[in-house]
């Protein structure tokens, strides 16, 4: 099944979803919807799954407030839970938006849905950015040498994915954030 957005925003009451993360996830939908209609409308692709890449980006950090099982990370508590709400087209989405996906084979985003739902959330935080001024958020948080091991390894990826899809669409960066 996939949810309209009504049905996406009730399971945000259902479980709970910090409001600063609803913020984020509207953002985030509003920039992978102009992605995905100016990919439309430059004749790039013909077949984007539009309510599949609404309710995801809208469902993407549904877990953030449930709690998670041994093992699990963001965002496979999500994941977990949109199966369980019988989600799965969503779950699978879902599943490749993280950042450290663009650098794993295995659950790196392939669909034009999962392409756009990642690269919308790296451009976005509580307000619309570019790729370049998100890492640089990332950077100032004191992170640990892992993460920030992680965030080298992803940068080049992500902006390779960024000048794919804004310059298949002609769009440059800083359209994006005009968004806001």
């Amino acid at each position: 099944m996939i949810p309209t957005e009504d049905q996406a925003k009730a399971l945000w009451d259902k479980y709970a979803l910090p409001e600063k993360k609803r913020l984020h996830v509207t953002l985030v939908t509003r920039v992978a919807l102009f992605l995905a209609r100016k990919s439309v409308e430059a004749g790039v692709v013909t077949d984007i799954n539009i309510p599949l890449l609404r309710a995801a980006a809208l469902l993407h950090d549904i877990d953030k407030a449930i709690p998670r099982l041994l093992g699990e990370q963001h965002p496979d508590t999500a994941v977990r839970v949109l199966r369980e709400e019988e989600m799965s087209e969503v779950a699978e989405v879902v599943r490749r938006h993280p950042l450290h996906a663009i650098v794993d084979p295995t659950i790196a985003p392939r669909t034009p849905e999962e392409k756009i739902l990642y690269l919308a959330d790296k451009m976005v935080k509580f307000e619309i950015l570019t790729v370049d001024k998100r890492f640089q958020l990332w950077r100032d948080e004191q992170l640990p040498r892992e993460a920030v091991e992680m965030l080298d390894a992803c940068y080049p990826k992500v902006k390779e994915l960024e000048k794919q899809i804004l310059g298949s669409i002609g769009v440059l960066p800083q359209e994006v954030t005009s968004l806001a």
